[in-house]
């Protein structure tokens, strides 16, 4: 895909590889970038980005994923530090982050290593700061049987990975995806993953992979709890009420965080704003209009 079909600037982070990046909107309330989910995959927020027009919105595409450059290396730390290249391109000195699935542990983590450059988080539809295994099999179990019909078709697939064509790799991606939107019309959902993964650009499974290891490792929450509570920054968290992944799995992290608001949104899954566009624009909106009136 022409990284020139959606506009957008080049990135040069510390290390030479190039990242895809464009201002989404234009507006006189607060710079925000958002971080997309995956890993692997690319920028799919530009309904969100909509639905902040009134803040300056910032999107990127993460390193070897969408229009930017396919090169590792791939890491948490890596991915804190190309978000800061993308910050530093832009001019901003501080700005609200909003991270959405893994991109809100991303958002988090960078909070966390470069609290003065962040006047806020909102963190959408992740999965907390406890170990995997809390909350995994259950999310396991209900993602299969949501799968309903297309189970039997998204099974082959998934056991074929390697010797999938392209077109495969997409219909995988969008019955994969299918299951994220709480709309149990399985032809409306379809419909919603086929618009996310239009236009395609391809997943980065060996980026996905080696930070999906590095997230299941028991270092990967040592001491995050004490950090998370020595945040200083206000958070708020956005849930979808229908999330497929539990979201108990974030109650330790909206315990353990000082300064924190969440909202649930009823009826909506994983991409919240897609199901319940006017109730993540008010949360989402009231949130970054507080940052503003706390920075003058």
């Amino acid at each position: 895909m022409d990284e020139t079909a959606v506009p957008g600037e080049a990135v040069l982070t510390d290390d030479g590889i190039r990242l895809w990046a464009a201002r989404a909107a234009d507006g006189p309330g607060e710079p925000v970038i958002l971080c997309h989910g995956g890993p692997g995959i690319w920028d799919t927020l530009e309904e969100p980005a909509a639905l902040l027009r009134e803040h300056r919105v910032f999107r990127w595409d993460q390193r070897g994923c969408g229009r930017s450059q396919r090169t590792g290396p791939y890491s948490t730390g890596r991915s804190v530090a190309d978000l800061d290249a993308v910050r530093r391109h832009f001019g901003l000195e501080r700005m609200a982050l909003l991270g959405h699935s893994w991109g809100a542990r991303l958002a988090l983590s960078y909070a966390l290593a470069r609290p003065a450059r962040v006047s806020g988080l909102i963190y959408v539809s992740g999965t907390g700061i406890d170990d995997d295994s809390t909350w995994h099999p259950a999310y396991k179990e209900t993602f299969r049987g949501q799968l309903g019909g297309h189970r039997e078709r998204w099974e082959e697939l998934r056991d074929r990975r390697g010797d999938r064509t392209e077109a495969e790799d997409r219909e995988f991606a969008v019955l994969q995806w299918s299951v994220d939107f709480a709309d149990r019309d399985r032809r409306r959902a379809l419909e919603r993953a086929e618009a996310m993964a239009t236009p395609w650009f391809g997943v980065n499974y060996e980026c996905n992979a080696t930070i999906t290891a590095e997230l299941r490792q028991p270092s990967a929450t040592d001491g995050l709890r004490d950090r998370c509570a020595a945040l200083g920054l206000p958070v708020l968290i956005v849930d979808g009420e229908n999330d497929v992944r539990p979201r108990r799995a974030v109650d330790s992290l909206e315990r353990a965080l000082p300064d924190v608001t969440r909202t649930t949104l009823p009826g909506a899954g994983h991409m919240p704003w897609s199901e319940d566009p006017e109730g993540f624009r008010a949360a989402a909106g009231a949130f970054l209009a507080r940052l503003r009136g706390d920075s003058r």
